[in-house]
């Protein structure tokens, strides 16, 4: 099974104190630690309130550079907290990219959380999504790979994840061939181009947690965290990772209803999101088919290219249960 993307640079403790030390000293002092890493971007908690991400790959930079351009303005338009960097790192001889200091987020990852619990933020990040659902400028960026885009444009790849999916009886092929099939036949997004965060997964969303607790975002995995039940619980502390920010279909974003949540949740997300935008085209039936294909394409793409990351293939399969319920 394919694994996660390998660093192309090795992002060290030492690395971030000197590139601190440099551009951002009254900061250096502070403790520092690994948070975690992902697909593009690696993570240091800064003291107790900050977080430094960097890119691990050189793909990611041009994604850092949108984020510090965009995100910063979309912020003042939520009511989600979100990690808009607070202060901008550039490039030196040592480290060839840019990279970010952004508020830390506490609280627990929802990809830690069983799909039943998660439901309780079905509403808020419906909310979350409507709000910032607005439309982009002409000059917002567009995905590189096809985040917003027309499902068709993403046929060949989805195919072939599918065939490359281990057998499995509960996900039968042939039913998620149909259920892909229908979400291209959808009628295509004709709106304008809408802001989207476009990797809308559980590992991205914190969710309030009990006092003491503050498993936020390890950039594309969930944190280490506990796995059982969480009577503590509240609802949606914030939304993290805004690296493949972009513009386009909403689908893209509404995915999360399949993504996240169970039957429950799915109902209580879809009729907060259509209560907030009763006669938008962002709510029509022909949106939710697309956003139900791009869960799929999603759930495929985690299940099937997650070899050497168990939690992220067990997202990717746990989407696709979903997605076959409806």
């Amino acid at each position: 099974m394919p694994e996660l993307p390998r660093a192309e640079l090795e992002v060290t403790p030492s690395l971030v104190v000197s590139l601190l030390t440099a551009q951002h000293p009254d900061l250096a002092s502070l403790p520092l630690r690994f948070a975690g890493s992902g697909w593009d971007n690696v993570l240091f908690r800064l003291g107790g309130r900050l977080v430094v991400r960097l890119p691990r790959r050189a793909v990611a930079d041009a994604l850092m550079v949108a984020e510090q351009q965009w995100l910063p303005r979309l912020a003042a338009g939520l009511t989600v907290p979100v990690p808009a960097p607070v202060l901008l790192g550039t490039p030196t001889a040592a480290y060839p990219w840019h990279w970010s200091v952004c508020p830390w987020i506490p609280g627990v990852s929802a990809a830690a959380v069983p799909r039943a619990d998660r439901g309780r933020a079905a509403g808020a990040l419906a909310q979350f999504l409507a709000e910032l659902h607005r439309p982009a400028p002409a000059e917002a960026p567009v995905s590189p790979v096809g985040r917003g885009g027309p499902l068709a444009a993403r046929d060949d790849v989805v195919r072939a994840r599918i065939s490359a999916l281990p057998g499995d009886a509960a996900r039968p092929a042939p039913a998620l061939l149909e259920i892909w099939d229908a979400a291209v036949a959808a009628p295509a997004w004709t709106g304008e181009p809408l802001w989207l965060h476009g990797d809308l997964h559980p590992a991205n969303v914190v969710l309030v947690g009990a006092e003491g607790e503050a498993e936020g975002e390890v950039d594309g995995a969930p944190a280490d965290g506990p796995a059982g039940g969480h009577p503590a619980l509240g609802g949606l502390a914030g939304v993290v990772d805004f690296g493949d920010l972009c513009s386009g279909d909403p689908a893209t974003d509404l995915a999360a209803a399949w993504m996240h949540f169970d039957a429950d949740g799915r109902d209580t997300f879809r009729t907060a999101y259509e209560r907030v935008r009763p006669a938008d085209a962002a709510a029509d039936p022909a949106t939710w088919a697309r956003a139900r294909g791009w869960a799929r394409g999603m759930g495929g793409a985690r299940a099937a290219s997650s070899g050497d990351a168990p939690a992220l293939r067990a997202l990717g399969e746990e989407i696709l249960t979903a997605v076959l319920e409806d």
